[in-house]
């Protein structure tokens, strides 16, 4: 009989015991997936995935190892443990390695509360596959569409448990149900697409895939016969597909992984204004039916909400166990960690004060400049902060949309651009970052 990720976990830290480690813990995850894509209104690929996926990290004093495996026999546990005590003891100390606490550690949770998991039953491929064809063709009847490049649905579901030599113990279940489509508009290199998507925890709060397709379309057509505008210094409205981008590049300089190495540029700013005062980002891993969601991290300390950002001032930064004991503070709760890695900060839910204009508001006040639909490559000085992209979306002249652009840079540095924002009212509040069109004054455009 196949044996459950939490027998597993115990199975994994027994072995661990026998083998020498002085301490271990353990993750095992069962998962499921099924993908079906489309093409001109027939099956183009069909792919389900099933498996069993360990990890365990053994500590020998001060000194970490870690191991995985996708091979569940207990004389590979048991092998798995022997190898990774013998690294770890060949491994150099690491003064901040460690398990938490017990009196650290997350004791309480509610799962039910969060619903991560849909309690449905897993989607047919018949199923998967209609909504693809739903999709592919709604975007193909969009006047102007001369190609579907893709069109896909999309299931999964994991089960994850995490246990310590500590004491902790605690697992979920998590599902996800997606529909995707990219319509191309025109020929040669007159070629331009777009995409639309949605990915839901529950199949009833997905959109319709003939919506999907549609607004794929749509999007696609409306970049037909797109050019450059001219270089100079534009206001640049960031729109809320992609505003969110800004968000994780500050809260990449705020992770306690960077500060601890004095990597970011954000280095010296805990206790600055960072944003302007009537801006707050608050993180939420407590939010129902969100990707983000969960009752504790990745070491067994229970997640909580806080502002990140309190009316523009940056208030504390995103740490693990290892990067507050190297700062000398206390860990946030934010440890992130794959089946194979060790753990490390990451953020959770995240929302960013919204506006009180929509984005037509911000349009037609910002006069001339670029609104910005996609983004492509990324250059960001993780110590200064300056900031480059390259970006397609629409020029803005008199407050209106005048002509589509691409094959344009933006440049500017994040701690001038952040100081600067004005924020729509037009985020999507069921994703896990809402993060509204944000509208940034005078950035540097290079273009013809």
């Amino acid at each position: 009989m196949t044996q459950t990720p939490e027998a597993l976990c115990h199975a994994l830290l027994d072995a661990a015991r026998k083998a020498g480690a002085d301490s271990a813990d353990a993750m095992a995850a069962k998962g499921s997936s099924l993908s079906i894509e489309v093409r001109e209104g027939a099956l183009e690929h069909a792919e389900r995935s099933e498996g069993v996926d360990i990890g365990l990290r053994v500590f020998v004093g001060q000194r970490q190892a870690q191991v995985s495996s996708s091979d569940t026999r207990a004389d590979t546990l048991i092998a798995m443990a022997q190898r990774a005590v013998e690294m770890a003891k060949e491994a150099p100390e690491d003064p901040y390695a460690g398990l938490a606490d017990p009196g650290q550690l997350a004791t309480e949770w509610d799962i039910a509360a969060l619903e991560m998991a849909d309690p449905s039953a897993e989607p047919a491929p018949d199923t998967l596959q209609q909504d693809a064809l739903a999709a592919e063709a709604a975007c193909a009847a969009v006047d102007g569409i001369t190609q579907v490049q893709s069109a896909a649905a999309g299931y999964g579901r994991h089960d994850v448990h995490l246990a310590a030599s500590n004491g902790f113990s605690g697992g979920y279940a998590r599902t996800s149900r997606s529909v995707s489509c990219v319509g191309i508009s025109g020929t040669g290199t007159g070629m331009e697409r777009d995409y639309d998507g949605d990915t839901r925890t529950y199949q009833s709060d997905l959109r319709a895939a003939a919506d999907i397709g549609h607004r794929a379309g749509t999007r696609a057509t409306e970049r037909h016969g797109a050019r450059r505008p001219k270089t100079g210094s534009y206001p640049v409205l960031f729109d809320e597909r992609i505003s969110s981008s800004l968000v994780g590049h500050l809260l990449g300089a705020a992770n306690g992984a960077a500060i601890a190495r004095g990597s970011s540029w954000l280095k010296d700013s805990l206790g600055a204004t960072i944003l302007p005062e009537t801006l707050s980002i608050v993180e939420d891993p407590f939010r129902p039916r969100m990707s983000g969601s969960r009752p504790f991290d990745s070491e067994g300390l229970p997640t909580q909400r806080r502002a990140i950002i309190e009316d523009g001032v940056l208030t504390g930064w995103t740490m693990d166990l290892a990067s507050s004991r190297k700062l000398g503070m206390a860990s946030t709760g934010n440890a992130a960690r794959g089946i194979g890695s060790v753990p490390s900060p990451s953020n959770w839910n995240i929302s960013l004060t919204q506006g009180a204009n929509s984005r037509a508001d911000l349009i037609r006040d910002m006069g001339t400049g670029l609104l910005v639909t996609s983004m492509i490559g990324s250059t960001i000085n993780p110590n200064t902060g300056d900031y480059s992209r390259g970006a397609s979306g629409f020029w803005i002249e008199n407050g209106e949309i005048a002509f589509p652009v691409n094959e344009v840079t933006i440049a500017g540095n994040l701690l001038d651009m952040l100081k600067t924002l004005v924020p729509a009212n037009d985020a999507r509040t069921y994703l896990s970052r809402v993060v509204p069109s944000l509208l940034v004054e005078g950035m540097t455009l290079a273009g013809e």
